[in-house]
């Protein structure tokens, strides 16, 4: 037996202002990963170390791409066969690694950040300055009441 109250409530949600903001939010994540390179990506990677003056150990590095040890290994490898990056042995520390930008690492990092400022410039450049404003606040409000669900508490909240 079919529940057509149930069937009533999908339709009209699947028309509902929440479900499209649902899914404009959708689209927003999804471009963001591919066109930001994701937060253990190869760009994320080559800019915070021109953030952190072009050296990082490989350690402080992983803390700041929230990735695995071995997520994080293979792109460093696929950078350092780009020339992009270079990995040498801490002298302070036998047990870890520097990673150190090349000066091809360091013209492609500042090549992603100006890209990255000039994306975050234009973005929201169809709307007014209240309209942006008004946007970050109900944004704020909703990441807010997001933090909540699952256990009641406010963890799951993303590193920037």
């Amino acid at each position: 037996m079919r529940d057509e109250g149930l069937e009533k409530r999908m339709e009209r949600a699947s028309r509902a202002t929440e479900a499209r903001v649902l899914r404009d939010l959708g689209f927003f994540g999804h471009f963001l990963h591919v066109h930001a390179g994701g937060r253990g990506g190869k760009q994320y990677i080559l800019s915070r170390l021109l953030r952190s003056g072009g050296a990082m150990t490989q350690r402080e590095l992983q803390e700041h791409a929230h990735v695995t040890a071995a997520a994080l290994s293979e792109v460093l490898a696929k950078l350092e066969t780009e020339g992009l990056v270079l990995r040498t042995r801490s002298a302070r520390d036998r047990r870890q690694l520097d990673i150190a930008l090349t000066e091809g690492g360091t013209r492609r990092a500042e090549q992603i950040v100006r890209q990255k400022l000039a994306f975050q410039e234009a973005s929201l450049s169809p709307l007014t300055v209240d309209e942006r404003e008004q946007l970050a606040d109900m944004l704020d409000k909703v990441a807010d009441h997001w933090r909540t669900y699952g256990d009641g508490t406010k963890e799951g909240t993303c590193k920037n």
